[in-house]
């Protein structure tokens, strides 16, 4: 039986989007992952494209509230920024919970093409770290 996984990050716009396409893609056949934020807006599209180019379509994600997946049930949540963190709610204690932080691309100044290779430096720790925990003692 798969396990299941949340991922948050306060948007759902960059990080854990990225940690859910990228386990889905990579994990798939032991995870089901998802994604969420303490407040939803838009997925990236620089997301999209760093995972694109890995041959990752998130092209159809949304940003979804944790309280979409209220009273559902997760073998793992993983807080990928501090402030999702901090206001992790109630109803996901019990379950294994771990806080895996990565630095935020979407909040740098610049065009596209000069973010871009920071989206790409995040999006790379983002698959080591996380398929690393979960494929190891995180499990």
């Amino acid at each position: 039986m798969k396990k299941r996984v949340l991922f948050l990050c306060t948007h759902n716009s960059c990080r854990s989007q990225m940690a859910e396409g990228l386990i889905n893609h990579y994990l798939a056949d032991s995870f089901d992952a998802f994604s969420a934020g303490t407040e939803a807006t838009r997925v990236n599209p620089l997301a999209s494209q760093v995972l694109a180019e890995l041959g990752i379509d998130i092209s159809t994600h949304h940003s979804k509230t944790i309280d979409d997946f209220a009273g559902q049930t997760f073998d793992h949540v993983i807080t990928l920024c501090g402030s999702a963190n901090e206001q992790c709610p109630i109803f996901f204690g019990g379950v294994k919970r771990v806080h895996i932080g990565f630095d935020d691309p979407s909040r740098l100044p610049g065009r596209p093409e000069e973010v871009l290779p920071e989206f790409r430096r995040v999006r790379d720790e983002i698959k080591a770290k996380l398929i690393e925990y979960l494929t190891g003692d995180g499990q």
